[in-house]
């Protein structure tokens, strides 16, 4: 693996050069002061590029045409004190956002999450599963440009509105929601702009994505209204676990947990029926939501959603495999799943992420949430 530091100083890169070789990692890395000076020439395939955020106008074209030239690379950004509100712009285009200056372990930990996720989603059973579905869910577009709109804080409502009077289905599901016993305040909403009033712009967006992705022709509108109910309340619970726009991942991420099972079956099924009723460890429902997970990240990362978000939903189930180093994203899905479903926390994972002690006041969250 080439991995390329841009904008980093030295020290810091042969402190991650002996990192590497102490892990006895053999991962090759390539230093670039400045990206628009440009470096040595003879430069192969980039596995990894690692940059900080360039004030420069020229350096920060430069490390575009990085991305550009090197499109498969895992992308890791690192931001200093106080630049937490370039990270929701950032997000959508690097795997992980760091913090400055370069901690070596975090920068091994991040590279090593994100090629398991890729491993994860490379499996050929899987691939094959999803290449015998006829007619994949298409991207929900319309959220989709909501977070380009949104992107402005100025934004004026009745642009938010004419931008959703596009598409009349998903109006009428969001005022749906909207009157919903979930966020009803007694009062019937009739049109957008008040919805997006009672809501909020963000709990809109996520409405919004709600609406626009977990629908399914063969669910009858209660069952759809109910896994809908159930994917906003893991949402704002996972938001709640997390701060900063770290927050904004994990509701995105907790709203799309289930959306694998929106898929025709993928295999994970027959497991499940195959393995009898009596199976004490329950190995076999294990499997089928591990298979329900991956399938939905796969179907997220087909939607060009941003790669947290995918590896939250794709390890929601066992948090352990990942290895962000922390409580983050994924941790906040488990728990925020788990405890809106009634499954199993992991204690595990929390105690060797320094957060079982907070367990108790989630789940009283959880438990308000239910109220």
């Amino acid at each position: 693996m080439l991995i390329l530091i841009c904008g980093e100083e030295p020290a810091r890169v042969d402190e991650l050069r002996r990192t590497l070789a102490d892990f006895d990692l053999d991962w090759q890395v390539e230093h670039l002061p400045d990206p628009a000076v440009g470096g040595p020439t003879g430069r192969g395939q980039v596995d990894a590029l690692v940059s900080s955020v360039p004030r420069d106008g020229a350096a920060r074209a430069a490390l575009a045409e990085l991305r550009e030239a090197h499109p498969g690379a895992v992308r890791i950004v690192l931001l200093e004190p106080g630049q937490d509100s370039d990270a929701l712009q950032l997000l959508d285009r690097a795997h992980r956002v760091l913090r400055r200056p370069m901690d070596p372990l975090e920068v091994v930990d991040a590279l090593e999450s994100v090629l398991e996720l890729r491993e994860v989603l490379d499996s050929p059973e899987l691939k094959q599963a999803i290449g015998n579905i006829e007619s994949l869910p298409a991207p929900p577009r319309l959220y989709l440009e909501l977070v380009r709109v949104m992107r402005d804080p100025d934004v004026p409502m009745a642009t938010i509105a004419e931008l959703l009077g596009r598409d009349p289905a998903v109006v009428a599901r969001v005022l749906r929601l909207c009157n919903s016993a979930y966020f009803s305040a007694g009062r019937e909403v009739t049109d957008i702009r008040a919805a997006a009033t009672r809501l909020g712009l963000q709990t809109l967006r996520q409405v919004v994505l709600a609406s626009e992705a977990l629908v399914h022709d063969e669910m009858d509108e209660d069952e759809r209204e109910a896994m809908q109910a159930r994917a906003l309340r893991v949402s704002q619970l996972a938001g709640r676990l997390l701060a900063g726009p770290s927050a904004e991942l994990a509701t995105t991420a907790g709203l799309l947990a289930e959306v694998g099972r929106l898929l025709p079956d993928t295999g994970g099924d027959e497991a499940a029926a195959g393995s009898g009723a009596d199976d004490a460890d329950g190995d076999a429902a294990a499997a089928a939501d591990q298979r329900h997970a991956a399938a939905g990240a796969y179907l997220l990362g087909l939607w060009g959603l941003p790669d947290p978000i995918v590896e939250a939903v794709a390890f929601q189930y066992g948090p352990r495999r990942t290895r962000t180093g922390g409580f983050w994203v994924t941790g906040a899905v488990h728990v925020a799943s788990a405890l809106v479903n009634g499954t199993e926390v992991d204690t595990e994972y929390l105690r060797s992420v320094g957060q079982l002690d907070k367990l108790p006041r989630w789940q009283e969250l959880a438990e308000r949430s239910a109220a």
